[in-house]
């Protein structure tokens, strides 16, 4: 099923399988959309009730004014407001972590259980924060400058994604073409409103976290391997698993894998 489903800022666009008991809710990476999700969607959906939104910037959502990362947090509770859901797992790629950790803290009594696949807090010190935004404000005005196609050409050889090399060519077309479907104006909002510079640091708040959090990293992404294991050390009840032969998309890389650990942490949690 699909639809929009609107707020107060504007229209998020929604895919939705399943009716198991379990909701899972599944948010995006940079330069994706609730599309990336189909295919894992698909091995979910005898189980769960699958949900997966299209984030600001991306797909077919449309927001009418500026968005923050806790902006994009209220729209997410007023989404699971409109669909009558109380709570859910909530699982994030990369932004979608970010955002996925950002709600987990702002609304904890809306999180069953958290998921963050190569994801961050955000950057410790302010020096850092700006760099960042420089960086991204670089970046977005590339993207506005030259266009979307000379932006993923640069995009896909970045050494985030140059375990994806060894993936089938065709799903390497699918990954690229979705790229290529985004809109500038789109994606450079998302750096300037959500990129890692500009969102909170949650560093300090990491102890806050009350609900089981699982984090996954590639084995080939050793700045998120090293990331997690900082994040796991200051969380309650984390645990951390590097995924072999997986970088940082892994579940793109190891699909089966994936899903099979992300099963084994919502059954266990169900079970206690």
């Amino acid at each position: 099923m699909t639809m929009y489903v609107s707020v107060e800022r504007g229209n998020y666009w929604i895919l939705r399988e399943g009716e198991g008991e379990e909701v899972l809710l599944l948010l995006h990476g940079f330069t994706g959309s609730s599309s990336s999700w189909e295919p894992i969607m698909q091995k979910w959906s005898n189980d769960y009730t699958v949900i997966a939104v299209d984030l600001p910037g991306h797909g077919k959502t449309r927001l009418v004014e500026k968005f923050s990362m806790e902006s994009v947090c209220e729209d997410l509770v007023q989404i699971l407001d409109h669909l009558r859901l109380t709570s859910v797992y909530l699982l994030g790629y990369s932004m979608g972590g970010r955002t996925a950790l950002t709600f987990a803290l702002l609304y904890p009594e809306r999180v069953r259980g958290l998921i963050l696949e190569s994801a961050s807090p955000g950057l410790q010190t302010k020096e850092e924060q700006t760099a960042r935004q420089e960086q991204d404000e670089k970046l977005a005005r590339m993207i506005e400058s030259k266009g979307i196609e000379p932006f993923v050409d640069y995009w896909e050889n970045i050494p985030l994604f140059q375990s994806q090399k060894h993936l089938p060519e065709s799903l390497r077309q699918t990954i690229r073409q979705e790229r290529l479907n985004q809109r500038p104006e789109g994606l450079a909002a998302s750096l300037r409103y959500m990129g890692t510079g500009v969102q909170p640091s949650w560093w300090d708040h990491l102890h806050l976290l009350t609900m089981p959090v699982f984090l996954l990293s590639g084995e080939w992404d050793p700045k998120f391997i090293r990331i997690n294991r900082f994040m796991k050390e200051k969380i309650q009840d984390c645990q951390h698993c590097v995924v072999p032969h997986a970088g940082h998309t892994v579940h793109v890389e190891q699909p089966d894998f994936f899903v099979k650990i992300v099963n084994d942490f919502i059954l266990h949690r169900k079970s206690n």
